[in-house]
């Protein structure tokens, strides 16, 4: 079984859209936190993560790190955006961590499309 789960509300993203996302903790042991990494592939473009758990983010963030404290019931929901007008389209790589002491745990992965 494994200890994390993401799931994204759509698979089909479209630019300037919110992009909702959820991240279930199943850990048995302490954890710090958990990490969100995107990658557009083939593109140097980033994703751009606007708020977790209801809470705005004011910087523009590409990687997100939540802190278990910040986590009821092991929890996480967060919102993004991709800002650009794609020329074709792209599959985009979700990717969530646990993180125990500076050190992956285990990781999730998942893909969608971006187009137009």
């Amino acid at each position: 079984m494994k200890y994390i789960k993401l799931v994204l509300d759509n698979l089909d993203i479209k630019p300037n859209s919110e992009i909702r996302g959820h991240i279930i903790v199943d850990y048995p042991g302490k954890y710090d936190g958990i990490v969100i990494n995107t990658l557009i592939m083939n593109s140097n473009k980033l994703i751009v993560y606007k708020s977790y758990n209801d809470e705005k983010i004011s910087n523009n963030v590409s990687r997100l790190f939540i802190s278990r404290d910040v986590m009821p019931d092991n929890k996480a929901d967060f919102t993004a955006s991709i800002e650009f007008e794609p020329e074709q389209p792209h599959e985009v790589k979700f990717r969530a961590s646990i993180i125990e002491q500076h050190k992956e745990v285990e990781s999730v992965q998942l893909f969608a499309k971006f187009s137009a």
